[in-house]
């Protein structure tokens, strides 16, 4: 649940699937910002589609992005949710969260040898991590309601597939992957 008081969301390299559908559901939660970390400011066009109203590269400044987003936000976001996988995104992530009151969940899976090092003081000052596996979703009871959000058209699902293809392209498919110039892609069995 967010805060009631104007909250602010940060998706942290949020351009693939899950990251632009975190945006989303954020959204539709009530949060007034949603900003967007991503290395390739090319997607920032696509995510406004999901309620991405704020970009930053992490490239495209002398400072970490930790300190950008918390000199963005007077502090920290409400809510961070890292996509990526990468552990030092979700060493950012965690370290972008507002002191007292930031909640930070990692989504993305690690490297198995990836180890999560932060200062012990971004937990004394009371900030709060959480990770998640596929987001506690819970098919029984969870996809009536995905099911009905989607026929009321409450929920664009179409808006995430980005390239159809028949099979004997399916190469092509792992190139827009690899390149990031997709979200989803579909794949034809018939040609």
């Amino acid at each position: 649940m967010l805060l009631n008081r104007n909250p602010v969301l940060l998706c942290y390299l949020w351009t693939g699937a899950v990251g632009l559908a975190a945006a989303e559901g954020a959204g539709i939660s009530g949060a007034s910002r949603i900003i967007g970390v991503d290395l390739v400011s090319s997607r920032f066009e696509l995510a406004k589609k999901f309620g991405v109203n704020e970009f930053v590269n992490p490239k495209d400044h002398d400072k970490p992005v930790q300190q950008v987003i918390a000199e963005m936000t007077n502090g920290g976001v409400d809510r961070a949710v890292e996509c990526t996988g990468s552990i030092q995104a979700m060493i950012s992530a965690f370290e972008c969260v507002h002191d007292g009151w930031g909640v930070a969940v990692l989504v993305g899976v690690p490297n198995k040898d990836d180890a999560f090092k932060t200062h012990p003081m971004n937990l004394l000052n009371e900030r709060t991590l959480k990770g998640t596996f596929y987001g506690n979703y819970k098919p029984r009871t969870d996809l009536p309601n995905v099911v009905e959000k989607y026929m009321k058209g409450e929920l664009e699902l179409g808006k995430f597939i980005t390239h159809t293809i028949p099979f004997s392209e399916i190469n092509k498919a792992f190139d827009y992957m690899l390149k990031g110039e997709s979200i989803r892609c579909i794949i034809r069995m018939e040609e």
